[in-house]
């Protein structure tokens, strides 16, 4: 009995992802339905498209970007918790050629690392931040953070943040966009494919504007944290599009003369 011969039907597929050349090829420790891996594929894709791989420099403290150092295929340094801009601002001065970021987290840029933050951006330090604010402390247990939503719930506030004893929230995009030497500050979110898009605009225009020699540059990012929040992946997503962006609303906090040219080169 003859077989039939069975045509080979050629499929033609378009890649429409690949890996960032600047990420590297590694397991990851982060919890699952964490944003902070789709925030550092941003990154990674902003430094492939502008062709700085091979001259910049991260600088990631203590917290739940501590080990960021494995996942770029960039030079990196630790720094200790809160002194990233510290740090990034001798790296800069040092090597002025040199493009340089902070990746830092919100209990760590907003609360220990406050002063740091605020004078690197009143000083105009040419560096680009990026902040991933998931409202609570991440790697220590869940604590409250200087972003902890007003009635949220955390480990050392399990009956829910009382603002008349523990305050309002800290509002950092809105905070820094007052001090001169910001030249770039946005608030974006990671919680939607059409988020996500503008996140890594905002990221470009941001490194851009180093680029330029424009001054002090931040993005934030609003970021999940299933583990520390107690709820799904899908469900934390939801909960910043509910919960977080009515209190911290997306867009741009400043934009200096001539950076939008920059985003239309």
């Amino acid at each position: 009995m003859t077989t039939p011969i069975i045509p080979v039907m050629e499929q033609l597929e378009d890649i429409v992802y690949s890996r960032p050349a600047a990420l590297a090829e590694c397991s990851t420790h982060y919890c699952p339905g964490c944003t902070h891996g789709v925030a550092h594929r941003l990154v990674a894709e902003v430094i492939d498209e502008l062709g700085i791989a091979e001259r910049t420099i991260g600088v990631a403290p203590v917290g739940c970007a501590v080990f960021a150092y494995n996942y770029f295929k960039v030079d990196f340094a630790e720094a200790a918790h809160g002194r990233a801009p510290a740090m990034a601002t001798g790296i800069k001065r040092v090597h002025p050629d040199n493009v340089v970021f902070t990746y830092q987290g919100d209990g760590d840029l907003a609360s220990i690392g406050m002063a740091e933050i605020t004078h690197t951006a009143a000083r105009g330090e040419n560096i680009t931040v990026i902040f991933i604010n998931n409202a609570i402390y991440g790697m220590t247990g869940g604590q409250m953070a200087p972003t902890t939503l007003p009635g949220q719930r955390t480990s050392s506030s399990p009956l829910g943040r009382d603002v008349e004893v523990m305050g309002m929230p800290l509002k950092m995009a809105e905070m820094l966009a007052g001090l001169p030497g910001a030249a770039y500050v946005a608030r974006r979110s990671l919680h939607s494919a059409k988020e996500i898009n503008r996140a890594k605009k905002a990221i470009r225009t941001a490194f851009e504007a180093q680029l330029a020699g424009m001054g002090f540059s931040m993005v934030e990012l609003l970021s999940s944290c299933p583990t520390n929040w107690g709820l799904s992946a899908f469900d934390s997503l939801k909960w910043i599009e509910e919960h977080m962006i009515p209190y911290y609303p997306l867009g741009d906090y400043k934009v200096a003369e001539g950076i939008e040219a920059l985003s239309k080169n």
